[in-house]
């Protein structure tokens, strides 16, 4: 089964190689453990911080184990029998491959008491959407004008030397590019247009990050100025007393749900579904909403937070464009291999 996700799907809701290390499951025990799954950084320390205490509180201890998304899907299908996780975190675009795969479960609405307070667009029969990440362009008001969109970077002279660029393990670089190939010709059986562009611009480029974490480090360091990024990016910086701000490519802001999937064979379901409901309480939300993380709310009792405000708004949420990943995942593979080849030469 495919997740869609409509250009105003959340009208009313108001991120390889494997880099971290492998994941050794403690014992389930009868007080009842739940190993979940979350993005490295600020999603980590926020889950754990304010949805682990929840958790605990509903009678589980929640175990938050840091790993990219497509190290998840990885360590799943290396260990089919004994999966390492009871609960994953991701996008529709490892959620497609989780599917058809058989790695994840669907959901029993019922054994979720927040689960009426989702907006409709969140209830996903595969796991509930705890955000969605809206994104487009990261730039330093101190060094560069703000881009009006991604030809901008490739076109104008001041962002040479300036940008950063990663490749297509990155769940936020693929949706630039595939942005940028639309804007040149492009579809996503023909991505030659972007590889052309990407091979005229190398020596005019600031760097080619490893990771979306490591164009943060090379922003902070004063190494580049631009980079493709999410709000949350965009979020933290300021957090840490960046000059930061984002710009929405004028031809809309590549986006995406972040949804929790229940593990198929999971050691712990109860545990699990309690995770659920804690990352879309109204309570959780409302703090996950605040900085460093400053995430979209999907909780209709949640609004957006002043910080949240300052990036997006419901209208433009309702409005992003939200990419199609089967089509994305069919070429995604042979696409890294591309720019792979294109950067090391």
């Amino acid at each position: 089964m495919t997740i869609n996700m409509t250009r105003r799907a959340f009208t009313m809701a108001g991120l390889s190689a494997l880099a971290t290390p492998a994941l050794i499951r403690p014992a389930f025990a009868s007080g009842g453990k739940v190993v979940a799954a979350t993005f490295p950084g600020s999603w980590e320390d926020a889950y754990r911080s304010i949805v682990g205490p929840m958790v605990k509180d509903a009678g589980f201890d929640l175990t938050v184990a840091p790993s990219l998304a497509q190290d998840q899907i990885a360590r799943l299908m290396a260990s089919p029998g004994q999966p390492p996780y009871d609960a994953l975190l991701v996008s529709p675009g490892q959620s497609d491959i989780l599917i058809q795969e058989g790695l994840i479960e669907k959901i029993d609405p019922t054994r979720l008491k927040n689960w009426d307070k989702l907006s409709p667009a969140a209830q996903n029969e595969w796991g509930p959407y705890v955000t969605i990440e809206v994104n487009g362009i990261a730039y330093n008001p101190e060094v560069v004008d703000k881009p009006a969109g991604y030809k901008a970077l490739f076109e104008d002279p001041q962002y040479e030397g300036n940008l950063a660029l990663i490749g297509f393990g990155s769940n936020t670089a693929t949706m630039a590019y595939t942005e940028i190939n639309k804007a040149y010709g492009g579809t996503y059986d023909n991505m030659q247009p972007v590889f052309d562009l990407l091979e005229a611009y190398l020596p005019k480029i600031g760097a080619i990050a490893t990771s979306g974490s490591n164009q943060m480090t090379m922003y902070q360091q004063g190494e580049i100025a631009v980079f493709m990024a999410s709000t949350g990016n965009v979020a933290k910086l300021r957090e840490l007393g960046m000059p930061c701000e984002f710009a929405h490519p004028e031809t809309g802001s590549p986006s995406v749900p972040v949804a929790i999937h229940l593990v198929k064979g999971a050691s712990n379901p109860e545990g699990v579904y309690a995770y659920m409901d804690a990352a879309i309480d109204a309570a959780a939300q409302t703090q996950l909403a605040e900085p460093p993380t400053a995430m979209i709310p999907t909780n209709v009792d949640v609004p957006y937070s002043e910080v949240v405000s300052q990036f997006v708004t419901p209208e433009q949420v309702a409005n992003a464009v939200y990419p199609d990943w089967q089509a994305i995942n069919k070429h995604r593979a042979e696409w890294t291999e591309t720019f792979d080849r294109l950067v090391v030469r």
